[in-house]
Formats: structure tokens, C-alpha cells, sequence
């Protein structure tokens, strides 16, 4: 593979910026992010984080009044020329709170692939069963599948959304803090479940939980507001790096806790 195919694969952003009327949240972010390995994005609130991660799949878009500059692409390609619905069905997302629709167990993870065309009831079985057990779940659910997805518990949910996630098949799973609103032993296994799933998934992270990023991440971007609030990229590299030797004193200071 050579250079410029190198640097198509994955995710990237060019002197991206992001504008809520006219206010700037994101100003000129340009990064590399790698494929089949897990980014964490960290960084104090309000330092447009979670803006950014739904740039990939232009969730922003959903927002009265949001403009942008620069180029956010997925594989070379600029996410501004894509089909949203496309666009969405390449780049799934989980949110900080599970989101299960109400409906059956079934029901949560056919709703993609039902959506894009597939119609055979014993086809979306195989998708549905495979999903679950990609997200860890099949195992505690196998039994309930007509059981509503709002029934499980919150650690179940969670997993339950990362399964409706990969049920189309994407190439990069967004997680705006997937733990966040769990406990220990959920969070365990939602983080045990990243690292099995970047074998086959592109994932970006935000969290505001340093002990995570440091465990489950291979790379890490911290992100910083400027006088203006604008959001910046101060340092990106590889987890080890940031967090052992990081090249700017603002990242020292922010994983070792002196402000944030």
C-alpha cells in the first residue's frame, strides 16, 4: 500500500471547522485517524468533542444554523458529497445514554437492515443473531428476543445499541461516552467489547474518564477550548505517548488532573 492509499484509509479531517450560527465550536482541526483501532477524544466539557464526532456521520447537520469549513472525510471521501443515509449506515453511533427503541430485542437490531432492503424473516435472523453475539449479548438474550429492548438493564441496552449499530454492517462505530451512565461491571464489559470489535470496526471514543482512555484506546486526541471557546486539537498520538510523554505541558496538565 502506498503513501496516498495509506492516507485515505481510515478517518481525517483538513482544517475542519464548525460553526453554530455564529458562534465558532470548532476551529481548523486536522487529523489522521486510523483504521481498526479505537481513538479516544478527551478534553474538559464544552471543548467540542462530541461536535466533532458527529461530524463524521453529520449528525450536525440536524442542527438549525450549523456551518462548516474544511473537509471531514471517511476513506478519502468527503462526508459533504455523501447520501446521508448511506453516510449513516458506513458510520454507526452509540450515545452516552442507551437508546433502545421500544420494541422487541428483535425488533431494535432488524430495524437497519429492514430499512435498507432486507425483507426475508429468516435473513434478518442470521443478521440479528450474528449482531448480538458480535455485541456480546446473544448469550443472555437468545431466550427473549420478543421481550421489549427497553426491558433489559442498562448495560444490556447499551450493548443491545451496539448491536443495532453493526447489524448494517458499518466500517466506524462513534461512541460519545458509552459508559458514562453505567456501573462498574457494564462498563467492563462495554470496554471489553471495543477491543473485540475494532478487529473488524474503525471507533472513535469520547469520554471524560481518563482511566478509560487509557485502557481501552490506542490513539488519543486531547481536545482544549482558545480565548474564544473555540475548540482545538492540541496533541495527537498514540495512547502510551500521550499520557506517559506528552509533547505539550496542557495535556500533562489535564491528564494528571491540575485543571479540567
Amino acid at each position: 500500500m502506498n503513501k496516498l492509499e495509506t492516507e485515505a484509509k481510515g478517518m481525517s479531517t483538513q482544517n475542519y471547522s464548525l460553526f453554530y450560527g455564529g458562534f465558532k465550536a470548532l476551529n481548523r482541526i486536522s487529523i489522521q485517524i486510523p483504521s481498526n483501532r479505537i481513538t479516544a477524544f478527551i478534553g474538559p466539557s464544552g471543548c467540542g468533542k462530541s461536535s466533532f464526532l458527529r461530524s463524521f456521520n453529520r449528525m450536525n447537520d440536524l442542527i438549525p444554523g450549523v456551518t462548516t469549513e474544511g473537509k471531514v472525510c471517511i476513506d478519502g471521501r468527503n462526508v459533504a458529497d455523501e447520501d446521508v443515509v448511506q453516510l449513516r449506515k458506513k458510520v454507526g453511533m452509540v450515545f452516552q445514554r442507551p437508546n433502545p427503541f421500544p420494541k422487541s430485542v428483535f425488533e431494535n437490531v432488524a430495524y437497519g437492515p429492514k430499512l435498507h432492503g432486507v425483507k426475508n424473516r429468516s435473513d434478518l435472523a442470521v443478521v440479528v443473531e450474528k449482531s448480538l453475539k458480535r455485541a456480546a449479548l446473544w448469550n443472555e438474550v437468545k431466550d427473549d428476543l420478543h421481550k421489549s429492548g427497553m426491558s433489559l438493564s442498562g448495560g444490556q441496552q447499551q450493548r443491545l445499541c451496539i448491536a443495532r449499530a453493526i447489524a448494517v454492517e458499518p466500517e466506524v462505530i462513534l461512541m460519545d461516552e458509552p459508559a458514562s451512565a453505567l456501573d462498574p461491571v457494564a462498563t467492563l464489559k462495554i470496554e471489553e467489547l471495543m477491543n473485540e470489535l475494532k478487529a473488524n470496526y474503525t471507533i472513535a471514543i469520547v469520554t471524560h474518564n481518563m482511566q478509560q482512555a487509557a485502557r481501552v484506546s490506542d490513539y488519543t486526541a486531547f481536545m482544549l477550548t482558545d480565548e474564544n471557546r473555540a475548540g482545538n486539537l492540541i496533541e495527537f498520538g498514540t495512547t502510551k505517548q500521550i499520557f506517559t510523554t506528552p509533547s505539550d505541558t496542557r495535556t500533562e496538565d489535564y491528564i494528571t488532573g491540575r485543571f479540567g
